[in-house]
């Protein structure tokens, strides 16, 4: 919120925090800024504030004015562009083209929060779910002296602290995938492990098969990568195995390499893999020869006898993927996978060739949070605050009049809005709120009415009151 007791004037702070915007691309090229009505009526100021703080951003270059449609981001690139004379002379208002938010746009929000109001498009925890008494002890028991130069100063084991392999082959057998230590390399992260994966499996155009709706970063992932994006719809029970039949049979040179699944608490639908459905997969990748990561990344949230391909395939397929971000400590850093030994070699080496190895000190620490059963009992008390904060938030969607698309489950819900999604996060930024529109959950990015809502974060009124607002306007 702006404040008068600020050493910065009204006008600075609300040109510094667009401009903030828009450098973190929280605000894209060429989405349209408020009128200085409605920023002076949302801002709680004059409209002279406003137009002053416009014209800061006009002087900087970060953004345009267009003559009777108002002020829109400027595109770097086309930086010193003149603007057409038709758009200069119109005398009408054409719709506003918004732009989209993209991957980038929600992982940037991750760390550049549009504002201190709660985040319902957030992808994560709210920090204070997370506190814990047992991370600092944890922390603290391996930074003796003797212990921080043991492993400070020198490399650590490539595939990853051996305390930590132990623990997680432990963990693993509690959900029946069968991986010794040998077979578990520690990464920066599920995403870096799910990158191992990619660049040790595929090479530039190999076609790949992706959940989707599924998770925007993989798919922005994997384009980077040069990789052919192959869509799988998910339904209730798991993939659509007829798409998955037609990919595999399309030919030499289309047949894919790799299908990517969160088979458990699926994002962003919540929805879990059946036993029958996961048999179905395993002998279709069997048949057309391709592997399966199984990202399960929301396996802390989950029930142990949820179904999971690696347990049913014993990592002969499968690769294993999971980590801590989520449940427990997002800045430590640490996933892992789990392979057949006839695999793990080649993924251990992508590893080396990326980061040579991983720090030792979390994995140690985390080690301990593992053994001493801390981890299992604060997922325990996350599960049971999640499951009050999902009702809470159901009843507010509900009311603010929307649908659910698919049974709450897990973190995420998937929500049928009624109005172009796209649209809605333009207008909702400019409120405060950073939603993740549901064109971010499919490769071509169509225009959709969904959007995924976390449960953790999304139980707030007052969200839902502006919510329904802006979207009567639309």
């Amino acid at each position: 919120m702006l404040t008068r007791t600020s050493t910065q004037s009204l006008t600075a702070q609300l040109a510094g925090r667009f401009a903030e915007r828009i450098r973190d691309r929280l605000l894209a090229p060429g989405a349209r800024l408020p009128s200085v009505r409605e920023c002076a009526r949302q801002q709680g100021v004059s409209p002279h504030t406003v137009v002053a703080a416009y014209d800061q951003l006009l002087a900087q270059g970060l953004v345009e004015a267009r003559r009777q449609r108002g002020f829109y981001v400027r595109d770097s690139g086309a930086a010193g562009a003149p603007e057409p004379a038709s758009t200069r002379s119109a005398p009408a208002q054409p719709p506003v083209q918004l732009v989209a938010a993209d991957a980038s746009t929600l992982i940037r929000g991750m760390f550049h929060r549009p504002s201190d109001k709660p985040q319902p498009g957030m992808g994560v925890f709210p920090p204070d779910w997370l506190e814990s008494t047992f991370m600092p002890a944890a922390v603290r028991r391996v930074t003796s002296t003797k212990a921080l130069q043991e492993f400070s100063l020198q490399y650590g084991e490539p595939a990853g602290d051996s305390g930590l392999r132990r623990s997680l082959s432990t963990k693993l057998a509690s959900i029946n995938v069968p991986a010794t230590p040998d077979q578990i390399v520690t990464t920066i992260g599920a995403t870096h492990a799910l990158d191992i994966v990619s660049r040790t499996l595929l090479r530039a155009g190999d076609p790949v098969m992706v959940e989707e709706p599924g998770w925007a970063l993989e798919f922005a992932r994997l384009e980077a990568l040069g990789m052919r994006i192959l869509p799988v719809p998910r339904k209730a029970d798991g993939p659509d195995l007829e798409v998955m039949e037609r990919y595999c049979t399309a030919g030499e040179g289309h047949k894919p390499k790799l299908f990517v699944s969160v088979s458990v608490l699926h994002n962003p639908t919540g929805y879990s893999l059946t036993p029958g459905s996961a048999h179905r997969v395993l002998q279709l990748a069997n048949r057309h020869d391709f592997h399966i990561v199984e990202d399960d990344t929301y396996s802390h949230l989950a029930p142990e006898h949820a179904t999971r391909l690696s347990a049913l395939d014993g990592l002969q397929r499968t690769i294993y993927v999971s980590g801590f971000a989520k449940i427990l400590a997002p800045n430590w850093r640490i996933g892992f996978l789990a392979a057949s030994p006839a695999l793990v070699g080649r993924l251990l080496e992508t590893k080396l060739l990326a980061t040579l190895t991983s720090p030792a000190l979390f994995e140690r620490a985390l080690a301990w949070c593992i053994d001493q059963g801390q981890l299992r009992r604060h997922a325990d008390r996350v599960r049971v605050r999640l499951d009050g904060a999902r009702g809470r938030t159901v009843k507010l969607a509900l009311a603010a009049g929307c649908t659910l698309a698919s049974e709450p489950a897990g973190l995420f819900g998937w929500v049928d809005t009624g109005v172009d999604t796209d649209a809605l996060t333009q207008r909702m930024l400019d409120e405060g709120y950073l939603l993740a529109p549901g064109s971010l959950f499919h490769a071509r990015r169509p225009p959709t009415t969904l959007m995924r809502i976390n449960f953790a974060t999304a139980q707030d009124a007052t969200f839902w009151k502006v919510f329904a607002r802006v979207r009567d306007k639309l």
